[in-house]
């Protein structure tokens, strides 16, 4: 009996790690997503099927598939016609915004 308690408790913490960390992962999307959207107003200059966006500025993130790495990358720093972002998004913002393009283009 003692076992049986055992591996429900272990069972029961593995579930509660994984949904807790699936609720982050929409968080951090949601927030990604208001970014693109709203905040950064990145849908002015890019494509992205997710956000309903067809800008032609910059290039179609459906097209190029950038990861995660990527998009922090380019969104703090800048790149070509692109402005850096390090001083209007907080670096929790520029990842979620990162976890939300490069998690809509696979």
């Amino acid at each position: 009996m003692k076992k049986k308690i055992i591996n429900f408790s272990y069972i029961s913490l593995v579930l509660i790690i994984l949904f807790s960390q699936n609720i982050k992962a929409d968080e951090m999307f949601d927030l990604g997503k208001n970014i693109f959207s709203q905040k950064g107003n990145c849908v002015m200059c890019h494509t992205l099927a997710a956000a309903g966006s067809g800008g032609s500025v910059g290039p179609n993130l459906d097209e190029i598939k950038p990861n995660m790495i990527m998009v922090v990358n380019v969104v703090t720093n800048g790149r070509g016609v692109m402005p850096a972002y390090a001083r209007q998004l907080s670096e929790k913002e520029i990842k979620a915004v990162a976890h939300y393009v490069s998690a809509s283009v696979r």
